[in-house]
């Protein structure tokens, strides 16, 4: 699996979340909500300490991955972070790989 953050996602997750470089963000499947690819489930993401990650890129100095234990949630999907400026939050895409 890719992980690709825009310039703009970044900065947001820099801001929103104090993050320094050398911290890490996790995304990972949750119950509840809908995305384009999983009904019933939502993506969450925290900050995490990078653990078996099966995709990962360094931007800015974060790491953001996804780990195993999500395996199911982006099985055949590469993740785009982008951010939305009109509702002030990242926004995520699932492609096909």
């Amino acid at each position: 699996m890719q992980i690709q953050v825009s310039d703009a996602a970044s900065q947001w997750f820099r801001d929103e979340l104090a993050l320094q470089s050398g911290d890490a963000v996790r995304f990972f499947g949750k119950v509840y909500g809908q995305t384009a690819v999983h009904d019933g489930f939502s993506l969450g993401m925290e900050r995490a300490t990078v653990e078996q990650p099966i995709g990962s890129v360094v931007k800015d100095g974060i790491t953001y991955f996804a780990s195993q234990s999500d395996e199911w949630f982006f099985a055949d999907y590469d993740l785009q972070v982008d951010y939305d400026p009109e509702l002030e939050e990242p926004k995520y895409q699932f492609e096909r790989r």
